[in-house]
């Protein structure tokens, strides 16, 4: 029965772009010169996976790609070669090309091959520089022991492979005799097994390999063939692969391999703990051991589209379910012969309905929620090459990047925050001279910091560069016609001209910024997510923008509201109390507005029947009626409505989508009798009044 490999090409795709992710995030942390074997073994691994995926599924352009990449990682892990700030450079721009060819492949489109040979024409050459060339370097590595006598005269004939499985090979599906019968396609082929290693009966598990091979390959053949029958278990092995001369005497060569494995255990005494499976001459059994590939398991990645979710979420999941049956169950039973006499028993089973349909809601909710590290992490890169490009030198610091927020929130946020780390990197810090003549150390820093606020969650992207001057910014926006010359401006005001389209201050035009375009499209983005932004900057101190999102964009808990006929939703978060008002505590500014005095404190009101043009309100007299005060982005203000209908969970529809973006207002939602209520969005509304 044939199986349909397409079926898995998006598992093998989501694993292979979190691999790249691996390999992107551990080039990134190698220092020059200073190898860290683990990190190494790490962005090999997932290297190595990617290449025997795209082997398995007959993406050969990928394999073959990710080969050359794998050499050259191999020869830095085995400390043939040393880390060089180029050769990062080189791996870093391979994985996007790799990214590049992934992402062609899963839209069925044609692979750059131009792009992909100037970057395997670059990997060549990075490789070459390691002493004679890789050629020599590969035989030198697999024959050190009286290679020079041995290809002086002689012919290549074949190949001599020492195959010692580890213990778990068998429990990843892997088949010894599989590997032999496509060697066995390639030439002639004998297979000699040694079971020195097998232990007694009594202590024998059937499902460990526990046997080793000695295989003598003879014919014309290329190499990469037989490194290909062996790529998934190269780290579940211990293999040596060596050149069959014409000349060679096959007990010499075995000599010169048990050599070689003397020296290579005296290099590696970690290899020790592995199962002591031995190569044997054809006649008779012996038992060296092998070098041991690097340690560790492949990663077991999902990609984007999935969700990875704690054991506990989904216990409390089933809890609730279980709990939900029971109160289903308890009240069919009620109904079945239901009389007055029971009706204190269905007002309790309904209260326990509500109750536990709210828990489940809460945690089918909280299976959404993932760490904002899976935005936060693609920065490392962009700040690693903006910052080589400009000639920066600056560090990021990621801060509460464990914070959960929704996954439609982490899948939308990302280019909002690339284009504004991009500013902060190229208009944000200085160069390192300017930084060093205003006594600044010369390394600049910006910041991505995550954390929660209420029922929202506060991103922050801050940097200690040069801040916003308010002076030019106001120029600017004159000179561009966006301003009256005579128009007055708070700081705050003054800051948020950059969010105006058309607006730049860059002396010139680059591919990372200075078009004017960007920072209007920034907001409006968020405005689309429900949430808002705002900006604090100090002058030659640096600059903070603060983004605040919903947690969530599907349930809001939010105050009913009346005004007029009409229902409004005020998000819970927001409110901070209401009141009634006397008249004398009032104050009313000729074509400002009025505004109420609260506690020593002077807030605006907002008529919501004027905003929303609302006719048949109970009153327009603000001494009877009735004051919400609300707060957001830091300004509290006062909505003036008719009267408050209670506190309810209320899922949130996107109007935008269905209708136009309304100024004011977030989205909207169906009550419980079928009626449509608007939910408000505070900073909106507040700017909404002031204009």
């Amino acid at each position: 029965m044939s199986i349909d490999m397409a079926q898995f090409h998006q598992v093998f795709f989501e694993e292979s772009f979190e691999g790249l992710d691996i390999m992107e995030s551990g080039l990134l942390n190698l220092s020059p010169g200073e190898p860290d074997s683990e990190a190494i073994n790490s962005i090999f691994r997932a290297a190595h996976s990617i290449k025997g995926g795209s082997g398995t599924f007959g993406f050969t352009e990928i394999s073959d790609f990710t080969h050359v990449m794998e050499t050259l990682m191999d020869e830095m892990r085995d400390g043939r070669r040393q880390i060089t700030q180029t050769a990062v450079n080189l791996l870093l721009g391979s994985v996007d090309c790799l990214r590049e060819m992934l992402f062609a492949v899963k839209d069925g489109q044609a692979i750059d091959a131009e792009r992909v040979a100037e970057h395997k024409h670059a990997l060549d050459l990075e490789q070459q520089k390691s002493g004679s060339g890789q050629q020599d370097e590969s035989l030198s590595a697999h024959e050190p022991f009286s290679s020079q006598a041995r290809q002086s005269d002689s012919k290549v004939i074949g190949w001599h492979i020492a195959f010692s499985p580890h213990a778990d090979l068998l429990k990843t599906g892997n088949d010894p005799v599989r590997m032999f019968r496509e060697l066995s396609v390639l030439g002639e082929l004998d297979v000699t097994a040694d079971f020195r290693g097998v232990p007694d009966f009594y202590q024998l598990d059937p499902e460990e390999c526990h046997l080793s091979w000695n295989l003598v390959l003879k014919g014309d053949i290329d190499r990469a063939p037989i490194d290909e029958a062996f790529a998934w278990v190269e780290d579940d092995c211990d293999l040596a692969i060596q050149p069959l001369y014409q000349a060679d005497d096959l007990s010499l060569l075995v000599a010169d391999a048990e050599n070689q494995i003397s020296v290579n255990r005296a290099q590696n005494p970690a290899a020790e703990h592995v199962v002591q499976a031995g190569i044997s001459k054809p006649d008779e059994s012996s038992t060296p051991v092998i070098k041991e590939k690097a340690p560790g398991d492949e990663a077991k990645n999902k990609g984007s589209t999935s969700i990875r979710v704690d054991t506990s979420k989904i216990d409390t999941l089933i809890n609730m379910v279980g709990e939900l049956v029971i109160t289903q169950s308890m009240l069919s039973l009620i109904g079945e012969h239901f009389d007055m006499s029971k009706q204190d028993q269905l007002k309790n089973g309904l209260a326990q309905l509500e109750r536990h349909t709210r828990e489940l809601q809460e945690s089918v909710m909280n299976i959404r929620m993932m760490p904002i590290n899976s935005v936060f992490s693609r920065f490392s890169r962009l700040v690693h090459d903006l910052s080589n490009k400009l000639g920066k030198k600056i560090d990021l610091k990621l801060i509460g990047e464990h914070t959960e927020v929704d996954k439609t929130v982490v899948e939308l946020i990302s280019d909002p925050l690339v284009h504004l780390v991009r500013n902060s990197l190229d208009h944000g810090i200085e160069m390192p001279d300017e930084r060093l003549a205003v006594g600044k150390p010369e390394t600049g820093t910006v910041s991505l910091e995550a954390y929660h606020r209420g029922g929202n969650i506060v991103i922050e992207v801050s940097d200690d560069g040069k801040g916003l001057d308010k002076d030019r910014l106001r120029a600017k926006a004159i000179e561009k016609g966006l301003l009256d010359e005579d128009a007055i401006l708070t700081d705050k005001q003054t800051f948020e001209l950059i969010f105006m389209p058309g607006f730049s201050t860059a002396e010139k035009l680059t591919d990372i910024s200075g078009r004017g375009v960007g920072m209007d499209v920034v907001r409006r983005n968020i405005q689309a997510l429900g949430g808002n932004i705002e900006i604090i900057s100090e002058l030659g101190k640096g600059s903070t923008i603060s983004i605040h999102l919903p947690l969530t964009l599907a349930i809001l808990d939010g105050q009913s509201i009346a005004v007029g006929d009409e229902t409004y939703i005020v998000p819970l978060g927001s409110i901070i109390e209401s009141l009634h008002i006397k008249e004398e505590r009032i104050n009313r500014v000729a074509d400002k507005g009025e505004t109420f005095l609260l506690r020593s404190e002077y807030l605006p009101i907002i008529r919501m029947h004027e905003i929303f043009k609302v006719p048949n309100v109970k009153t327009t007299k603000l001494s009877e009626g009735l004051l919400v005060v609300v707060e957001g982005q830091g300004v509290r203000c006062g909505l003036f409505v008719d009267d408050l209908l209670g506190q309810q969970q209320v899922v949130i529809k996107s109007l935008e989508a269905n209708y136009r973006r309304i100024e004011g207002v977030s989205g909207a939602t169906i009550l419980g009798d079928g009626s449509v209520a608007l939910i408000l969005d505070i900073p909106g509304l507040v700017r909404l009044a002031n204009q």
